[in-house]
Parts: structure tokens; sequence; C-alpha cells
């Protein structure tokens, strides 16, 4: 049995290194889910603002960096989300920014990604 266990551990750790080899420098990431794959759509493109979002950055004193942590952190609401529009797709994203909820609308085309709206999300606790 002891033997048995040091073949595997030894294929185990074989394994470890191929794989470690072969993806370590690669940007390779999990993003299975939803919520994930679609924020990681939308960093990869051009992240325009709108004369709105602008507005709203400035009145709200809201960094574009934060912003940008939404992006990253998010959650996507996909009920309030028009994901089948044509040419480009709609989403509306939740985030926290300084202990204030943040409502982001974007919109989705092939190059790039447009904020829309920046809104202060009220939640009911």
């Amino acid at each position: 049995m002891k033997y048995r266990f040091t073949l595997y551990g030894f294929g185990f750790v074989i394994g470890l290194v191929l794989v470690f080899f072969f993806l370590g420098g690669k940007k390779a990431s999990c993003n299975w889910l939803p919520n994930d794959r679609m924020l990681n759509i939308i960093r990869s493109k051009e992240i325009v603002f709108s004369d709105a979002a602008v507005k709203s950055l400035e009145v709200k004193k809201i960094d574009t960096s934060q912003i940008y942590g939404i992006l990253k952190s998010g959650k996507i609401d996909f009920s309030k989300s028009l994901v089948k529009n044509n040419p480009c797709r709609k989403y509306h994203i939740e985030g926290v920014i300084e202990l204030k909820h943040i409502y982001l609308t974007v919109e989705l085309c092939d190059s790039t990604a447009t904020v829309l709206q920046i809104e202060n999300l009220v939640k009911n606790e």
C-alpha cells in the first residue's frame, strides 16, 4: 500500500510541474461563471466614459481607478441588463466605493465598452 501511495504522489508531482510549466507564463484564467467572464470581456475592451458619466464622476468625486475596480470585482445584474441587443449590449454592474453602493450602466460593443451612467444605489437592508 505504501508503494502505491508513493507512485501516486510521484505522478501527482510530475503532473503539477507540467501544468505549471505549460500554464505558468500565460495569462490563463478560469472565468467560468457568467459574471466573471463578462467583467473580463468588458475590461479587455477600450473603456470610454460618456459625457453623463464624466459629469457624474465630477459630482460624486469618484476617480476612474475606482470605476475600474468595480469593473474588476463588481456584480452584474443580468435581470436588468440587455444582453441580446444588437449591435451593443448593455450591462448593469453594482459595486462599492468607499462604503457607497454604485451602479454602472456599461454598453459593450465590438471594440469599446462605454460607461453610460454612474448612479448611487440605495440598498434596502
